[in-house]
């Protein structure tokens, strides 16, 4: 058998005499490793793993043991609790399987792994380099998005921590889109220098972020100068014998044979006749039966009865309940391969592909505890080209070579098999899923064929390709009066009707838990705020003396968008601040252009991006370039860099163009965005209120277990608040001055069109001045603007109220609410703002004073 000592040697022996390569570290490392060669221009040697089921056979339940054993120790580093909230991402291909493993030990962790095969419709949650590869780009595909959202630890595992990068490109990606307190990271082998360890420590002090390591064995890698030119040159000579060998060679007298053929081009129907039936073979040296001359018969399938709709593996999720189908499947499934055995069969191997590498595992595990008498192995496909060598010194004593068949995004090329030539098994069972069942699987330089070239029987088993089920059409858009106080023409929502659902949190549980990392804000709503006789006065004298401002305000960007983005432009509405601002653009479209213009509303959040279900659909019934996004006002630009991000990773995720991020709004006093009907910071009497002038619609709603990976954001439809709804109203008084303000919109349409609009972002540098001087340290407690603070005073816990010396009756309500809470208003002599609300920094209930700590009683 190949393993990690042959013939008495350790199988790093031949690379160490050869480069000088020293491996030094813990005294089990040279069980867990051995050396080889591989072209490539940053790394020659290679650490191969004896214990991952990859390139050497082993017992199946040594692999799965080092994986759970590992989860185990995780689970005492974490703890029962965080542990219970842990989600665990492995890396392609080498280590899903062992990230599987490293999942079931942990217990009750959902797992995911990276994924170099993109799946048509399936929306990318991120990616990643992995530098050093042969292979670098990881997709993140998770059939379910919120799988990585939540704040519990996530558990990252490699077969080998070796710089950090791939981890850290990893985290950098995920904790921008996904922040979390914890990450641990897994390998069987730590083999970083001290450099790079406390590259390690210095990223996590970076993100503010824990960093943990778990790790089977740990040491490093010594290399010599010029061991890079040294292997490189090493591989080209051995490359060259190989070649000159002919297309197949087997050991000689030397008990030394190895070739590395170019990477193949064009389709596998198009392969070099010199490329045919390319096997390294060990048979001489290792004693095994040689290769026959005869045609090998067909490989025999095998139907295992793969559980319905249970997934083959992580590259879309793979939650503990899937863990629990799959254990309860499997004793059925070893027994009809162990009827399926041919008789006599005493050295068995089930050979995995490439990334689906634990449903082989599961199953060489089951079948080796209940075939009697059977030796079982397992080791995987790989697409990692390395040199093979025939000598007990070193690690990839054969290699089998045959075309990808499973039509790879990246285009045809080679796949190899390790160890498996010469390794005198009397049956493979070859594992794959049915998007490898190919042609170019049953081809005759195809795996099956090569497989029978080494051993007398070839078996066939194919697991199900899971991809996740997307419903044929999204739902049609909700409109009023079932959904909405507004009329269904005015707007259809693109949200799903979350009514009968409780939602609602007091105000400073949700300040505390938002702040404190236990909950995004998305997952909940606050309590609608009932507005006392005195503030509704306000509202109402507030609109009465606003209203001809807002309207032109709304025919200036409406006029700007008409002329430079669509003469017949789809709106959508970032709801809800958006929907009574898209409202009035479409009324004035329809009277000033007799234009009848779609309106829809669209939820986005903050952290979230936006839904991208209903860029779906819009892209469905729409041309996206058409599209063209409102809001209310900006404040500091988060959600205008939001929605850029978020259009550019739906773009790269369905391939789907053209949706312009820029936002059309009402006031742009931030100076974020170019198209807006005005950039002073005034009074929007539509900020004043909550659901009552928004149709009756709460904020929206991101929640797992309430919206699916097919679903709409959620809203509720507060009919309970008819009484009070004074939304058109609202429309209806804005739109009577519409005939009064042709011609200054006109004018102002004119001025805007050949003025310099480019955003300075001059709200955003103001905010984050505000925040430094004011010890708060986090722009996203800065509301910037009379919009901004109103939300501040009516949704969240205020700290203080920054008002520019002079304004007026802008801050009438302003006032009336900081009186009502007790949040002093402070006069700032130069505010580029009419005003700025600051939350409560650091809150908790029954905080006072500056430091947002509670009094101790």
């Amino acid at each position: 058998m190949i393993n990690a000592v042959n013939d008495g040697q350790w199988s790093g022996t031949w690379v160490a005499e050869r480069l000088g390569v020293e491996l030094m570290g813990d005294d089990e490392l040279t069980g867990l490793l051995g050396l080889a060669l591989r072209r490539n221009p940053k790394r020659a040697h290679l650490l191969v793993s004896n214990v991952l089921g990859k390139h050497v056979p082993q017992s199946p339940s040594v692999v799965y043991g080092y994986g759970f054993t590992l989860g185990r120790r995780v689970r005492e580093l974490l703890g029962a609790d965080e542990a219970g909230a842990a989600v665990v991402l492995g890396y392609a291909e080498t280590a899903t399987g062992l990230g599987h493993s490293v999942a079931d030990g942990i217990g009750s962790a959902p797992y995911l792994h990276s994924t170099r095969r993109p799946v048509a419709g399936v929306a990318a949650a991120g990616g990643f380099e992995e530098s050093h590869s042969h292979a670098t780009s990881h997709l993140l595909l998770p059939e379910d998005p919120a799988l990585l959202a939540g704040d519990g630890p996530l558990v990252l595992v490699d077969d080998e921590f070796s710089t950090g990068n791939t981890v850290l490109n990893t985290v950098r990606d995920l904790h921008a889109r996904y922040p979390r307190r914890r990450y641990v990271v897994v390998a069987l082998v730590d083999m970083r220098s001290a450099a790079d360890a406390g590259r390690l420590e210095e990223f996590a002090r970076e993100i503010g972020a824990g960093v943990d390591l778990v790790a089977a064995a740990s040491g490093t890698v010594r290399l010599p100068e010029g061991v890079l030119e040294k292997g490189q040159a090493l591989v080209a000579r051995y490359e060259a014998e190989g070649a000159a060998g002919g297309a197949s060679s087997s050991a000689g007298a030397s008990g030394r044979a190895a070739q590395f053929p170019a990477p193949l081009k064009g389709r596998s129907g198009e392969r070099p006749q010199g490329a045919r039936d390319r096997v390294e073979s060990a048979a001489a040296a290792a004693g095994a039966r040689p290769a026959p001359t005869h045609p090998h018969p067909a490989a025999r399938r095998i139907d295992l009865m793969w559980p319905r709709d249970l997934p083959d593996g992580g590259r879309h999720g793979f939650t503990p309940a899937h863990r629990a189908r799959l254990d309860a499947a499997l004793p059925a499934m070893a027994a009809r391969l162990t009827e399926a055995l041919p008789p006599g069969a005493r050295r068995v191997h089930v050979l995995g592909f490439e990334e689906l590498m634990y449903a082989p595992l599961r199953l060489a595990r089951e079948l080796e505890q209940v075939a009697q008498g059977v030796e079982v192995r397992y080791s995987t496909t790989t697409r990692s080209p390395v040199l093979a060598v025939d000598d007990p010194g070193y690690a990839i004593r054969s290699r089998i070579t045959f075309p990808a068949h499973d039509d790879p995004a990246d285009g045809p090329g080679e796949r190899y098999a390790y160890n498996v030539a010469g390794a005198g098994f009397d049956a493979v069972v070859a594992v794959i899923d049915s998007a490898a069942d190919t042609p170019a699987l049953h081809a005759p330089d195809g795996l099956l064929a090569q497989l029978a070239a080494h051993t007398p029987h070839v078996l066939l088993a194919v697991v199900p390709s899971y991809v996740p089920e997307r419903p044929s059409m999204l739902p049609e858009p909700l409109r009023g009066p079932a959904f909405s106080s507004y009329a269904p023409e005015e707007v259809g929502w693109l949200l799903q009707d979350l009514s009968e659902v409780t939602l609602e949190a007091p105000t400073e549980e949700r300040e505390e838990a938002i702040q404190s990392g236990g909950a995004h804000y998305a997952e909940s709503l606050p309590v609608e705020y009932q507005p006392s006789e005195q503030y509704q006065e306000l509202f109402h004298a507030a609109l009465e003396s606003a209203a001809t401002r807002i309207a032109q305000a709304v025919g200036a960007v409406t006029e700007l968008v008409l002329a430079e983005r669509s003469p017949r432009p789809v709106l959508v509405s970032l709801a809800r601040a958006g929907t009574p601002v898209g409202v009035l653009m479409r009324r004035w479209a329809q009277f000033r252009h007799g234009l009848d213009l779609p309106h829809y509303a669209v939820s986005i959040v903050r952290g979230r991006g936006i839904d991208a279900n209903a860029l779906r659909w819009l892209a469905a019934h729409h041309d996206p370039a058409d599209v063209v996004f409102v809001d209310g006002w900006t404040g500091k630009g988060a959600i205008t860099r939001e929605l850029a991000d978020a259009i550019e990773e739906f773009e790269a995720s369905d391939g789907i163009t053209g949706f312009d991020p820029e936002i059309a709004v009402l006031a742009d006093p931030g100076s974020c965005v170019r198209t807006y009907g005005t950039r002073e910071d005034f009074l929007i009497p539509s900020a004043c209120l909550n659901s009552t002038v928004s149709g009756l619609i709460s904020r929206t709603v991101l929640r797992a277990d309430l919206v699916g990976p097919h679903d709409f954001h959620g809203a509720k439809f507060y009919r309970e608040l008819a009484g009070a709804d004074v939304s058109v109203d609202f429309l209806d008084a804005v739109s009577a001055c519409f005939p009064e303000v042709t011609e200054a919109v006109d004018a102002q349409a004119k001025e805007l069109l050949s003025a310099d609009r480019a955003p300075t972002w001059e709200g955003w540098a103001a905010v984050e001045r505000i925040s430094e001087e004011h010890g708060i340290h986090d722009v996203n407690l800065v509301k910037p603007g009379v919009g901004e603070t109103t939300r501040v005073l009516l949704r969240r816990v205020p700290w203080k109220i920054l008002a520019r010396a002079g304004a007026g009756a802008d801050l009438d309500h302003v006032r009336l609410l900081a009186e009502q809470r007790g949040v002093p208003v402070e006069e700032v002599g130069e505010l580029p703002y009419t005003c700025v609300g600051l939350i409560h920094p650091r809150f908790t209930r029954g905080a006072t004073g500056a430091d947002g700590k509670a009094v101790n009683v």
